[in-house]
């Protein structure tokens, strides 16, 4: 069988940190770490084997090199789809690799230990899709041979692009539960309140534009308040008024026993994947 990625490059001490996946979420990182000055783009490598993807992320990551080949002996995020994390942990015993930091979805940090050389420092996270904007929330979890300087390591990197927790590893199925998988549940919420509007007859336009700066409002005031988030609902919630006429019909639907639902299968199925 072909090698997905090809042998290493001899860069020492040249790159501070290899980026292993030329994704989104890894251009979303590159951006992050550069613009918060956690590094020159000089010092950032991206390996990807697919030559479109590479000339997209040289095109939005100007400086930063990109080939097929991992740096030898670097410090690393595995940025990649699960089914392709075996072919890069075989790229990296064979370069020689420093502190690993996982986000692929789904793979237990014992297994990247296993394909990496004996007490190599394994991170893994669970970051969500809004560091595309710099506003993500990850948590991390430490592997066997992770110090506190590893966490620490880890946190640096993914705070370029949004708030970090830590989190033991059992932990981390609730959180792509919660906060994985949560973007998808509020992009649902704006689906359903523009269509609303729409039923209402508001033109798609005005419904549209309405519901993203709701959304946003909402969420940078629950953000920088520090309120607790049932005290701003009661303070948008006149007795008799429209806000209470609302809510009713979400508490009559049990509202807070369906999220309760969704949480929960979408962390019984991180459980499973990981299997």
């Amino acid at each position: 069988m072909p090698r997905l990625f090809a042998r290493p490059l001899s860069m020492t001490g040249m790159v501070r940190l290899q980026v292993i996946g030329g994704g989104k979420m890894g251009e979303a990182l590159l951006a992050g770490l550069v613009s918060s000055g956690w590094a020159e783009p000089g010092q950032l490598h991206v390996v990807e084997p697919d030559p479109d993807r590479q000339q997209a992320v040289a095109a939005a990551a100007p400086g930063v090199s990109v080939s097929a080949e991992p740096a030898g002996d670097a410090a690393t995020v595995i940025a990649v789809k699960p089914d392709v994390v075996a072919d890069v942990l075989a790229a990296l015993e064979d370069a020689g690799v420093g502190p690993v930091l996982s986000i692929a979805a789904g793979v237990r940090t014992n297994a990247i230990e296993a394909g990496l050389p004996a007490g190599t420092p394994v991170v893994r996270a669970m970051p969500n899709t809004p560091a595309l904007v710099g506003k993500g929330a990850a948590a991390i979890a430490p592997g066997a041979a992770a110090s506190s300087a590893d966490l620490d390591w880890a946190r640096g990197i993914l705070e370029a692009v949004g708030t970090v927790v830590v989190v033991e590893e059992a932990d981390l199925d609730a959180v792509t539960g919660l906060s994985g998988s949560g973007p998808a549940y509020v992009f649902r919420l704006a689906e359903a309140l523009r269509a609303a509007g729409v039923a209402q007859g508001l033109d798609p336009a005005t419904a549209d534009a309405l519901t993203r700066q709701t959304l946003l409002g909402a969420a940078t005031l629950l953000a920088e308040s520090g309120d607790d988030p049932g005290l701003l609902r009661e303070n948008v919630s006149s007795p008799g008024g429209t806000t209470v006429a609302g809510l009713a019909v979400l508490d009559e639907a049990d509202l807070m026993g369906l999220i309760d639902r969704v949480v929960d299968a979408a962390t019984r199925r991180s459980r499973e994947l990981g299997q």
